[in-house]
């Protein structure tokens, strides 16, 4: 099994590559994006030794079949997916901000609360909450747009407005669609027996409509509990089945990495690597409901970029 960890593609029109934690996007005569997520992986914002066979196609097929799923609820970026591992789309000004939705009080917000914080991102939480809680209703925890090799960092409703980073009008838009897809894929989620815990959302412009960017509800970008055993796990206080990038990071965690300065990503053995990819397939099936077809990795790189420029052309 073989892993795409990077690109260097020369497209016709291409005016810029823009190198993410895990995608690689192509500017393309500044209107179209094509993004190929890589099997690359991130945890802690720090891009691990190895890649995840399959990861790649698994991510972006997800977001491909979930950006079709809510076309009614705003315009979004994507226009085709020559690639398994690819999707074209128009090109957005991006606001610099992730929306961050969350139905439960888990992952960092958790630890944020148990160290004593009750108000985050301007949203007070109240007391007496234990991990793995439903919200009352759904919260937007928004975060920076960082800089590669920087942490996100928690911002308010308020310090975006006084920023400039978004305008009110702007700002109460993305709000909208944010709880709305966030609905949407709660929604989906059930229907798979899962429960969508959080999520993130980013958002651009595009000849002034505000549209969806980037992947969605996949699990990197997303945390999913099984709805099965979730209030009985919850009341005994025990850890839940969770279907996300959780286990890589509880795996760096029992193994003393948490992307903190002077610290060693543990050895990332095949047998790990295998067992990574295995359990992304898991998810993938549990997430759409179908069976995972694998695509064939004797040549990632000129696979990709047949299928691309032929969609170009």
């Amino acid at each position: 099994m073989k892993a795409l960890t990077k690109t260097d593609f020369h497209f016709p029109g291409q005016k810029s590559v823009y190198h993410g934690k895990v995608r690689d996007v192509y500017n393309i005569n500044g209107e179209k994006l094509v993004m190929v997520a890589t099997d690359r992986i991130s945890a802690f914002d720090v891009v691990l030794p190895k890649g995840i066979p399959f990861k790649g196609q698994m991510l972006n097929q997800i977001a491909a079949k979930f950006l079709d799923a809510t076309t009614d609820i705003c315009p979004n970026w994507k226009m085709a997916t020559p690639d398994p591992m690819v999707t074209v789309g128009v090109m957005c000004e991006g606001f610099p901000v992730e929306m961050i939705v969350r139905g439960y009080l888990c992952g960092s917000a958790w630890r944020a609360y148990k160290g004593g914080v009750r108000e985050i991102c301007g949203v007070k939480l109240s007391e007496g909450m234990r991990e793995n809680q439903k919200f009352p209703e759904p919260i937007i925890t928004p975060t920076t747009k960082a800089e590669i090799g920087e942490h996100d960092a928690d911002i308010s409703k308020e310090e975006i407005l006084a920023q400039g980073l978004a305008t009110p009008e702007e700002y109460a838009v993305l709000e909208k669609y944010t709880m709305a897809l966030f609905k949407r894929g709660t929604e989906i989620a059930a229907e798979r027996g899962l429960i969508l815990v959080d999520t993130k959302y980013e958002f651009g412009k595009h000849n002034g409509t505000i549209y969806l960017m980037d992947e969605i509800h996949t699990p990197d970008s997303s945390r999913y509990f099984y709805s099965e055993g979730y209030e009985d796990l919850f009341k005994k206080g025990e850890p839940q089945k969770q279907l996300s990038k959780e286990f890589v990071r509880e795996w760096l965690m029992d193994n003393g990495f948490q992307g903190k300065a002077g610290q060693q990503v543990p050895e990332m053995t095949d047998e790990i690597v295998t067992s990574i990819s295995e359990r992304y397939i898991e998810l993938y099936e549990h997430i759409t409901g179908e069976k995972f077809v694998k695509e064939d990795t004797s040549n990632i790189a000129e696979r990709i970029e047949k299928n691309i420029e032929a969609y170009l052309g």
